[in-house]
């Protein structure tokens, strides 16, 4: 088990994330005490996308490429459309979810976050939720799509949309808490 106040999470991104959806758990765990960091592909700072339009730059701390999966606890995957489309085929992000996802360890999609997901394998057998416009993605990778706020399955977490932040978060630090899970393959 660990104590939040101990964790270290990571948030992986680029540019086009969901403003809310990085923005909100940054904030909302770092408040409940854990130490969250920012990688992005180059360890620049990124840009959201707010609504319609671009919206605020967030920095990173790392290159994903630096990224040492075995140093975190949990990793959190803000959706927005581009965001996790430009990530899943980028390799060293690829490595960083598979890892994750295989170590049993807190993994928290949302929105399109979880496209991530499906490119590693990870949601076969699984109950999952997201984005609506996804649902065929996700229960073509054989997960068992359900349409609810925050859907957690052995310590793999998902959200639909940015309404669902408050449950979202608050998931994440109960998963955390409550320490790694069975360990999960991925492809």
């Amino acid at each position: 088990m660990t104590d939040i106040t101990s964790a270290k999470i990571l948030i992986l991104a680029t540019d086009g994330f969901e403003q809310s959806e990085l923005m909100v758990p940054l904030e909302k765990l770092r408040e409940a005490g854990a130490t969250v960091e920012v990688a992005s592909p180059d360890g620049r700072p990124i840009r959201g996308w707010n609504d319609k339009d671009w919206g605020e730059r967030v920095d990173a701390d790392r290159r994903i490429a630096d990224v040492d999966p075995a140093a975190y606890d949990a990793l959190v995957l803000p959706g927005g459309q581009i965001n996790p489309d430009v990530l899943r085929v980028d390799a060293d992000a690829m490595r960083v979810v598979k890892a994750m996802v295989a170590s049993g360890k807190t993994v928290a999609a949302i929105c399109h976050g979880p496209w991530l997901l499906v490119e590693a394998g990870a949601v076969r057998g699984k109950r999952v939720t997201s984005y609506k416009s996804i649902r065929t993605d996700m229960e073509n990778a054989g997960g068992r799509w359900v349409d609810e706020e925050v859907v957690v399955d052995g310590g793999l977490i998902t959200s639909r949309k940015p309404d669902d932040l408050p449950a979202f978060v608050a998931k994440i630090i109960e998963e955390v808490e409550e320490g790694r899970h069975e360990p999960r393959k991925v492809a």
